[in-house]
């Protein structure tokens, strides 16, 4: 969805309407519409989900006053249909979105409240001469905004704002030193000077010239919910269970991610409960050689499949997709640090021949404590038991000469020891951002020349809007907050829909969400047991060496490939010519961060990874390149 509200006497025809459409037109290949009136443009690219043929928008009220867009689906659209029937509302379509126009006509500003689903919306009030953004309570569907004197403007990704009048394509600075905390660009921050993200859960009303913002969802306190471990059980299967199937309806083909883990898995076997047929489903590997054998969860995929007889479907994945990095940057809008964005793009890409709509389980850490992170608060206190002088003087110094790396079994838990160790004396606060942050303060500091705060301010933010008493549930709510719509989602996707597919996340359904928070936090995590509860609820649901299994991330071995095929990629991204010219890092850190890495001395990852992508980022946002040109001067440079 995109459009933009005139503010001044200026006036801005449909051709700009029509360049911000092309912009992201991946998104909706099947149909487009516009909606012109006086100072207000709204327009729409779709990809046909439900009523294919009749859900063409932008669609309106019975007397065409109040208009809508709408990106995602609203899957409690049916009960908000016959309730809206019901006090007289006419329909004229079979749409989920075609619901959003009588709600608002029958419950103003609160019609956002009644809504379940995934969405970003804009809504047109002729009458009243306002129009009104929302995103749903997590962020699963995104919405950039600028807001100029002139205009205001919104868009479901950045680039298409970049279509519109006197755009400066500059970074701003508070969000580069964010992202290189984080990893990835925070709402309400973008990137490019002058665009910002509306945050998840939020109602903007832009009237009379003035424009204000308000969260729609309030969050829920209150302690935890006292029931039997049974009763917990059955409860979170029988509600996963219909979110899964609430989320099954599409009018086009439909299948799922599988890699092997609890969630997605939990996720096909209510499908396969559900389906008259089998159920479709694709799955990612990695070859045996560099960092592959450790990533590669195929055979687990292959057990869950065989398990539910699904159409099951593979794709194994080496370094040679390094050519596709500048694509997938501009297809991401913001770059971020977390090698899963390409393994997402090259599984959907795969599914997409043969589905449109995908079902995934994103979300099962966040909502049920599947993060080692989530090990700390019961770790730290057995570790201070252990005398002060010992932890200080012996235990912190070995530590901090153990090698690291994420690519295989050993030296992944030598990582992750160094990171406890280095953190257990911090305050529960600090120890977390801390353990997820990409460039610590100091580091932060060498790579961009200056002094760099201590902490983030997003994070503190989120610790400050945290309102459990709950340690760890305290850590959950700011995940969801933070990393979950802001990294997981964002590249979720905008790497689905980089190949027109839309990809459904059953496991963050409101329902589910809300269950999940009134769990005891015992329910989630013990000593080093993660996701208890769940994995009750899925006893006789999936096998035992499924649910037991060790947990094993969704990403790429993009490390290992740094080492070794990756290498001369990397140098040439990151050269000291291109740095210098960016005039934003320090090329003499950046070396350190490199030579670190490539002996084992700190595992860098994340931290290259991140500044690889900016300068990908940083060629196609700010320098105006085209992804094909930039792919090309970099085979040219490796070839030389």
């Amino acid at each position: 969805i995109y459009g933009i509200l005139n503010l001044s006497a200026r006036s801005y025809g449909p051709e700009l309407l029509q360049r911000m459409g092309d912009a992201q037109r991946h998104r909706g290949p099947d149909d487009q519409g516009a909606f012109v009136d006086g100072d207000v443009m709204l327009g729409m690219r779709r990809l046909a989900i439900i009523d294919v043929a009749g859900g063409h928008q932008p669609i309106s009220n019975e007397d065409d006053t109040v208009i809508t867009v709408c990106n995602g689906e609203i899957y409690n659209f049916r009960e908000l249909r016959r309730e809206l029937k019901a006090q007289g509302h006419r329909f004229k379509s079979n749409s989920d979105s075609e619901v959003i126009v009588h709600l608002y006509e029958e419950h103003g500003d609160e019609f956002v409240e009644r809504l379940q689903g995934m969405f970003s919306l804009a809504v047109w009030d002729s009458t009243r001469q306002r129009l009104l953004l929302a995103r749903d309570r997590l962020g699963i569907k995104p919405l950039y905004t600028r807001h100029t004197g002139k205009y205001f403007a919104f868009s479901s990704e950045l680039k298409s704002l970049l279509e519109t009048p006197d755009v400066s394509r500059s970074v701003n600075p508070l969000a580069l030193e964010e992202y290189l905390a984080l990893g990835y660009v925070p709402a309400p921050l973008s990137l490019v000077q002058g665009i910002e993200k509306l945050p998840p859960g939020q109602l903007l009303v832009a009237e009379s010239r003035k424009i204000t913002t308000r969260p729609v969802y309030q969050p829920r306190s209150g302690g935890a919910e006292q029931k039997s471990a049974e009763e917990w059980a059955n409860d979170i299967a029988e509600q996963l269970e219909a979110s899964v199937v609430a989320q099954m309806v599409s009018d086009v083909p439909l299948g799922a991610f599988l890699s092997g883990g609890i969630d997605s898995s939990a996720v096909v076997a209510f499908m396969a409960r559900n389906s008259s047929r089998p159920v479709k489903t694709y799955s990612i590997g990695f070859a045996a050689d560099t960092g592959g054998k450790y990533y590669n969860e195929l055979p687990y995929a292959r057990q869950i499949a065989e398990k539910f007889g699904t159409d099951h479907h593979e794709i194994v994945v080496r370094p040679d997709v390094v050519g596709l990095l500048p694509s997938l940057l501009w297809h991401l809008d913001e770059p971020i640090a977390d090698g899963a964005f390409v393994t997402t793009y090259l599984v959907s890409k795969f599914a997409r021949e043969s589905v449109t709509v995908i079902l995934s389980g994103v979300g099962g850490d966040e909502l049920f404590g599947g993060y080692r992170r989530y090990w700390s608060e019961g770790l730290v206190g057995r570790y201070r038991n252990i005398p002060g002088l010992i932890r200080r003087s012996i235990i912190a110094p070995l530590a901090r000469q153990l090698p690291s790396d994420r690519h295989s079994k050993w030296m992944d838990r030598f990582r992750l020891l160094k990171t406890f160790v280095a953190n257990a004396e911090l305050p529960p606060d600090e120890r977390y951002e801390n353990f997820i942050r990409v460039f610590k303060s100091r580091e932060l500091g060498e790579v961009l020349g200056t002094e760099a705060g201590a902490r983030s301010r997003h994070l503190t933010a989120a610790f400050e809007n945290a309102t459990s008493h709950d340690p760890l549930q305290r850590l959950i709510d700011v995940d969801i907050s933070t990393q979950l719509p802001d990294d997981l989602l964002m590249l979720t996707d905008r790497m689905s829909m980089a190949t027109s597919l839309e990809c459904r996340v059953p496991l963050l359904d409101d329902r589910l969400l809300d269950l999940a928070s009134r769990m005891p936090s015992d329910l989630k995590v013990r000593g080093t047991a993660l996701k208890v509860g769940l994995k009750h609820a899925l006893r006789g649901v999936l096998p035992d060496d499924i649910i037991d299994r060790k947990k094993r991330g969704f990403g790429a071995p993009i490390g290992a490939w740094f080492k070794k095929e990756l290498a001369e990629f990397l140098d040439a991204v990151l050269s000291v010519e291109r740095v210098e010219a960016r005039g934003l890092f320090c090329p003499s850190a950046i070396q350190r961060l490199k030579d670190g890495h490539r002996h084992n001395r700190e595992d860098y990852t994340d931290h290259l990874l991140s500044l690889m992508n900016f300068e990908l980022w940083g060629r196609l946002y700010l320098d105006g390149e085209s992804p094909e040109d930039i792919s090309a001067s970099l085979q040219e440079r490796r070839a030389a």
